[in-house]
């Protein structure tokens, strides 16, 4: 019975996901064809770069060896693969920033110099499919199965499925060193341990990537924040969904520029890592 199912749950997976991408496929054909394919997605990109004349004051946030660490939210499958379910809405921005390659690039640079790594994952749980409201993507997550688990302490289906590791990120997760926090269940580290561990490894500075932009990477960037760390927020190590309300990546940029210590560009972010000594 259990694995009629989990059979029939991935069945409905697979279709929600369909109807998802197709929805957001029309609406991306229908501007491209408005502004002409290449013309927009430049007229896309242009809408991300920094203003010619900024009014808000340069960063001056410099790492320190030994208080700083590297923070990837939600690098998996479901985000960051062709395969994973919300391709459909998020695989665009994820193409335009290179965003897989950058955050393994940020791996490699921490690794090589032993900075601290912390892994913030979304997991959800049979029993978090019993919860009375959502918000408008908490719907949407479990409706489509994403990030789904049998439970909290059973691995079974754990491997390739959309709640794993993407497969490049792996030797770097599981290396005996990277820190894997218990999963946050909305948007914030607020339910999870990741404060926690940074605290303990004595670190003070956090060099933020993952996904997505103006969710979960927003809300540990306020969160961090609050507990006065200070963060720098790699910009194009993260990426947004594209629906009809609106361009999540562009929201968050916004906010990026406002309230972080520092947004960097993954060139800048690796550069600043390699400095630090081992």
């Amino acid at each position: 019975m259990t694995t009629n199912n989990r059979e029939t749950h991935q069945d409905k997976t697979v279709d929600r996901r369909a109807v998802l991408t197709a929805g957001v496929a029309g609406a991306a054909a229908a501007a491209s064809v408005g502004l002409g394919g290449s013309a927009a997605q430049a007229a896309g990109l242009a809408a991300y770069a920094d203003p010619a004349d900024p009014a808000l004051p340069a960063s001056t946030m410099a790492l320190k060896n030994g208080r700083a660490a590297l923070l990837v939210v939600d690098p998996q499958i479901d985000f960051l693969s062709p395969q994973g379910v919300s391709w459909g809405v998020v695989g665009e921005s994820v193409t335009e920033h290179n965003v897989v390659d950058n955050i393994e690039r940020l791996f490699k640079a921490a690794k090589a110099v032993d900075m601290p790594v912390v892994i913030s994952p979304h997991y959800y749980y049979p029993q978090d499919h019993h919860w009375k409201f959502e918000g408008a993507l908490e719907k949407v997550m479990h409706s489509i199965g994403m990030f789904d688990r049998p439970g909290p302490l059973n691995l079974e289906g754990f491997e390739g499925s959309g709640a794993d590791f993407m497969p490049q990120y792996k030797d770097y997760i599981f290396d005996g060193k990277t820190v894997i926090a218990s999963p946050h269940k909305v948007y914030g580290p607020e339910q999870n341990d990741a404060g926690l561990q940074l605290r303990k490894m004595g670190v003070d500075q956090v060099v933020l990537a993952g996904m997505s932009a103006n969710l979960c990477v927003e809300s540990h960037l306020r969160e961090f924040l609050e507990q006065g760390f200070e963060v720098a927020v790699v910009r194009d190590a993260t990426a947004g969904a594209k629906v009809p309300e609106g361009d999540g990546y562009l929201a968050a940029l916004i906010n990026f520029r406002m309230v972080a210590n520092a947004v960097w560009y993954t060139d800048e972010a690796v550069s600043r890592i390699e400095a630090l000594t081992s």
